[in-house]
């Protein structure tokens, strides 16, 4: 069982996702939003998911193309950081976006593979001891723990279904 994290085992930018979490176990929320994205994403339509709501802004298959790969991100964080402290480097997600080819796939085939990720994510966390999922490592300069990283990756979602709904009107 994962607990919410302490203050000090993540930054103050990460914080504006883990503040977004309910209470709950972690593992069992990640589940729930695993099958209602699924839901959300494979009503979008393959018209649809080519929208961007201004000049310059990500389509919504670029959007879910992102939650997958922050997600693989995070949870190697959370892998590392679970079985030694050591020093990651951050990640620029407009650098990743720039040789992502998420507009050129298949809706479907961004949904499952999102929906593949945040299995294999499930599985990370279900079986991840207290112990481990308390230990911290350093990556983009701050402290992490493991079960942050696991609240990241629910606040972030979130974050994006929030995004989703206000300027794509989904």
């Amino acid at each position: 069982m994962i607990n919410r994290p302490n203050a000090d085992e993540y930054s103050e930018y990460a914080a504006r996702y883990i503040s977004l979490v309910g209470s709950g176990q972690i593992v069992d929320i990640l589940e729930q939003q695993k099958e209602e994205s699924y839901r959300l994403f494979t009503g979008i339509g393959e018209e649809k998911s080519k929208y961007a709501y201004a000049e310059g802004k990500w389509t919504i298959k670029q959007m879910i193309g992102h939650m997958a790969d922050t997600e693989r991100i995070f949870a190697y964080r959370a892998l590392v950081f679970s079985h030694e402290s050591v020093t990651l480097p951050g990640f620029d997600q407009d650098v990743y976006m720039q040789k992502a080819t998420f507009n050129d796939r298949p809706l479907e085939d961004l949904v499952n593979e999102f929906k593949t990720v945040r299995e294999a994510s499930i599985y990370l966390f279900k079986w991840m001891t207290d112990e481990q999922s308390k230990q911290k490592g350093i990556a983009s300069g701050s402290p992490f723990s493991p079960r942050a990283y696991a609240y990241m990756i629910a606040g972030h979602e979130l974050y994006h279904w929030n995004v989703l709904k206000e300027r794509y009107g989904i």
